[in-house]
């Protein structure tokens, strides 16, 4: 009997996918790929990620050879229809998929592509890969939680932890603590614009990204697309194995310090000891499995310290997993979450990625790190561009989408819970227990940014108002009411009452509105 053919997504490019000890197809499965022009239409995606996803599809295409059907459509029924020499059609109703159906393809990673494949007439969809919890494990752990404000992650983590056997001594989690993240918050070495680290591993471009780079330039110019950012040379694995050169790399030569310095940010150094590893885990290059279990085997060994090793398992085991269940757990409702009510409009020079608009520093910096990579860590992320947005009272869902547009890693699944629940608080606490803003003192603490801004951390008022310090103080004030029954809150909504320019304040923030800061 013929094996039944199987189609990858354009984030399912790894091994995992098409390997029958994994629970994947027949390995002599024919592979269908379908690129579709109207997912690049739906949305003014980042330059580098359009260059990143594409350049990863027809590399991987290339190392399948004959055994995939690579179209090139305007919609995946379009391309379905094409690679089969056949009608698609749909069922009558949605269910999980036909069992022994004529096409498989693994779980996709968003709702809107899921529902698409239990939509068509004989297709099954096969269990997700790439992570390492199961949906059913999410599942048995999450049961009788209690509606969300149970489902923490330091609780999953530990849970992770365990199943896993991932830095375990016995019962007992490895140097007798769960959690290092006290140690794991140093702010930059003083007087440093980087870190005395080898820097991070880089791919070669071939011809396939300049195939990619002169077919993008010509839909951009035919109107047939429209990018923001910057297309510079690709900075991330579009294969295999460029990923596990990246992870042998970092591993090797970036693990050993990456725990201390993790939150902290340099403008001159804005990857730190970062990983980068988060787009080719989010392409599929990568099991996250064996990124956990090597980082482990450095500290077994003796070559990272546990406060490294520890900050990074976070990273993979607990929060992207986490992230992940929680996109499916919440359901669909959850995109519409907006529990402080706010809906100002996305401003132009933000959606523009317009660094060169911006006085504050900080946010100048790290918006231009956006335009020119497509990228920047976490923090930047939470506590710079999040922070400005939640401040400014911006639409969560735009914001949403901005980030998954404007990022080399944002997908539906990872930006939907991360801006929603932890960036922005719409969902009112279900996943953090706090918003995360704050004034430009941590912004000060933590980087280099705030010497040579225009503007003073420790102001309020004036034309050196620190925008941070200012917005700070007028989201407590809009939020006060819902905030000071929030025990991790009270006290800063308390330091209202001491402010005697507060009314200034206000007014200075309401005039300003969505002018560059």
């Amino acid at each position: 009997m013929a094996p039944r053919t199987h189609w990858l997504f354009g984030d399912q490019l790894g091994p995992l996918f098409i390997n029958p000890r994994h629970g994947g197809p027949d390995a002599r499965a024919p592979v269908i790929m379908i690129e579709a022009r109207s997912v690049l239409r739906r949305r003014r995606f980042h330059r580098a990620k359009a260059h990143l996803v594409l350049s990863a599809m027809r590399h991987r295409a290339a190392e399948l050879g004959d055994r995939v059907t690579y179209v090139r459509a305007e919609t995946y029924a379009e391309g379905l229809e094409r690679a089969l020499g056949r009608p698609v059609s749909r069922r009558s109703a949605t269910r999980d998929g036909d069992a022994g159906g004529r096409l498989t393809v693994c779980h996709p990673t968003s709702r809107r592509a899921l529902e698409f494949a239990q939509a068509l007439e004989g297709v099954e969809v096969l269990p997700a890969k790439g992570f390492m919890v199961s949906h059913d494990d999410f599942a048995e752990w999450s049961g009788g939680r209690g509606g969300g404000q149970g489902l923490r992650l330091e609780g999953f983590y530990r849970w992770v932890r365990g199943r896993h056997d991932l830095l375990m001594d016995g019962d007992e989690p490895a140097g007798g603590r769960w959690n290092l993240d006290h140690d794991n918050r140093e702010p930059p070495p003083r007087g440093r614009e980087t870190l005395d680290v080898r820097g991070p591993w880089r791919p070669r471009e071939d011809s396939i990204d300049e195939e990619v780079r002169h077919d993008l330039d010509r839909w951009e110019r035919d109107g047939a697309v429209s990018f923001v950012g910057r297309d510079g040379p690709r900075c991330f694995p579009a294969t295999r194995r460029e990923a596990l050169s990246a992870l042998r790399h970092f591993i090797t030569h970036r693990l050993p310090d990456f725990g201390r310095h993790e939150d902290a940010m340099l403008a001159a150094d804005p990857v730190l000891s970062h990983s980068l590893l988060s787009a080719p885990l989010n392409l599929g290059l990568l099991d996250p499995a064996e990124c956990v279990e090597r980082a482990e085997h450095a500290y077994r060994a003796g070559d990272a310290p546990l406060n490294s090793v520890e900050g990074f398992v976070r990273q993979i085991a607990g929060w992207r997993e986490y992230v992940w269940h929680l996109y499916w757990h919440f359901g669909e409702d959850y995109r519409h979450r907006n529990a402080l009510r706010h809906t100002t409009p996305l401003p132009d020079w933000f959606l523009d990625l317009d660094a060169d608009a911006v006085t504050a520093n900080c946010l100048s910096t790290v918006l231009a790190q956006v335009r020119d990579t497509g990228w920047t860590h976490h923090i930047p992320r939470l506590m710079v561009l999040g922070s400005r947005a939640l401040q400014d009272g911006w639409d969560p869902a735009a914001v949403t989408d901005w980030f998954h547009r404007c990022f080399v890693d944002g997908y539906d699944w990872v930006m939907l819970p991360n801006v929603v629940g932890m960036s922005q608080y719409a969902d009112n606490g279900l996943m953090t227990t706090k918003p995360y803003t704050s004034g430009g003192a941590y912004i000060h603490r933590m980087s280099d940014l705030c010497g040579p801004c225009a503007y003073r951390p420790t102001d309020r008022t004036g034309d050196r108002a620190c925008p941070y310090t200012a917005g700070y103080w007028a989201f407590l004030h809009r939020h006060r009411a819902r905030l000071a029954a929030n025990h991790r809150m009270a006290r800063a909504v308390k330091g209202l009452d001491r402010l005697g320019d507060l009314p200034e304040l206000l007014d200075s923030a309401s005039r300003r509105g969505d002018t560059p800061p």
